[in-house]
This record gives C-alpha cells, sequence and structure tokens, in this order.
C-alpha cells in the first residue's frame, strides 16, 4: 500500500471513530435525559438531589426534572403498609358515602314520582292506616271467638268436675292451646296501636321531605313560566 493510500485509510478510519463516538455520545445523553433528575426537601430542610428517587423523601412528594430543569412529573409519597390501609378505609368510606347520597337520591326521585302532591300523600296515609284497622279488627274478633271457645270448655271442665270423672287428655288439650291463642292474639290486638304509630311516623318522615321537594318542584316550573 502507498503511503498516500495509508494516510487516506487512516483518515477514513478517524472519521469513522469520531462518528461512532458522537453517536454514543449522543444515545448517553438521550439516555441520561430519560432518566431524569430527581429533588425534594427532606425533613430536616435540606434540599436533595439525585439521579433516582430520594429515599429520604419517601414520605414526601418529590419532582422529577428533565435535564433541562424543567419539571417532568411530582411523584407522590411512597405509603406505609399502614397509611396504605387508611387510604383505602378512607376510599371505601368515601364511596360508601357517594352510594348512600345516590340511594337517597333515587329514593327521593321515586317518592316524588309516587306523591306528585300532598292529596296522594294523605290518601295512602289513609289507605295503610285502614289496612292495620282492619287487620286488628280481625285479631279482636278472632279473640272474642277465643273467648267463646274458653267459655265452652270451661263449662265442659265444670261438668266433669260434678260428675267427679277425670276429665279426657284432649279436652286438656284444647283448653291449653285455646289458652296459648288467646295469648297470642291478645298480644297482637295491643300491638296494633304501635303499628299505627309507627305508619304514621313512617309518612310523616316522607311528608317532611315531600314537601321541600314539593316546594322546589314549584319553584322550577314558576321560573320556566316566567321565561
Amino acid at each position: 500500500m502507498s503511503s498516500h493510500g495509508y494516510a487516506s485509510a487512516v483518515e477514513k478510519g478517524i472519521v469513522f471513530s469520531h462518528g461512532v463516538l458522537s453517536l454514543c455520545a449522543l444515545l448517553y445523553l438521550e439516555m441520561a435525559e430519560a432518566q431524569g433528575i430527581f429533588t425534594c426537601t427532606d425533613a430536616k430542610g435540606k434540599r436533595l438531589t439525585s439521579d433516582r428517587p430520594i429515599a429520604e423523601c419517601a414520605d414526601r412528594e418529590q419532582r422529577e426534572l428533565n435535564k433541562s430543569g424543567t419539571v417532568r412529573r411530582n411523584m407522590t409519597p411512597t405509603l406505609t403498609a399502614v397509611e396504605r390501609a387508611q387510604l383505602e378505609a378512607a376510599s371505601k368510606e368515601e364511596a360508601e358515602e357517594r352510594n348512600r347520597e345516590i340511594e337517597e337520591r333515587k329514593r327521593s326521585r321515586s317518592l316524588l314520582v309516587r306523591y306528585p302532591n300532598r292529596a296522594s300523600h294523605d290518601k295512602e296515609r289513609e289507605l295503610a292506616l285502614q289496612q292495620v284497622n282492619r287487620v286488628g279488627d280481625e285479631a279482636k274478633n278472632r279473640v272474642a271467638e277465643l273467648m267463646r271457645q274458653a267459655k265452652a270448655l270451661e263449662l265442659e271442665t265444670d261438668f266433669y268436675k260434678t260428675s267427679k270423672t277425670k276429665a279426657s287428655s284432649l279436652l286438656v288439650k284444647k283448653i291449653e292451646q285455646n289458652q296459648e291463642d288467646l295469648k297470642i292474639q291478645q298480644a297482637f290486638v295491643n300491638g296494633q296501636d304501635d303499628e299505627k304509630k309507627r305508619v304514621n311516623q313512617r309518612f310523616d318522615e316522607e311528608l317532611s321531605r315531600l314537601i321541600g321537594m314539593w316546594t322546589m318542584q314549584a319553584g322550577g316550573k314558576s321560573a320556566a313560566q316566567k321565561k
């Protein structure tokens, strides 16, 4: 190879090497840029900087910066197991509260559809109380019937006493069953007053909510008519 050819080859090699080095440098810069810089202020007020997330700031927010100094992202604190559990519990409670609010709104809309005005609600209350009264009357009739049966059984028992004959086991069983049925029915009759109170309480609570909704609805209609 001539000296001129050798020099040319060396020059080409130098150029090639320079190109490779430039490419490697570019890739390194891109990798460095992709990695970013992490910065934060620790619990002692000291500002820290690193090429990776900073352990001393795990309990506080960190910022990842580009090489140009612009903010790439804000990193939230790393939570402990206890903190995660607390966060999950708080999130669950918030979700449950949202669901309760949704159900409450659904119930309010349902009430408004069912009772568009005071008259419809009053009528429903009256029908509910009438139903309670009917059930109570039936129970009272049943009590009266059981008392008549008890009187007849008592007379039959007296017959055995006067004849000095032992009452049959069937009669004894009838008396016991009558007394048990009578006790149940009397307790049911006595509970009808409480049932009426429960019905009125439910309708009073509904009415309290409905009055506000009726007022808002009427105000909305009035505003729409003015337009």
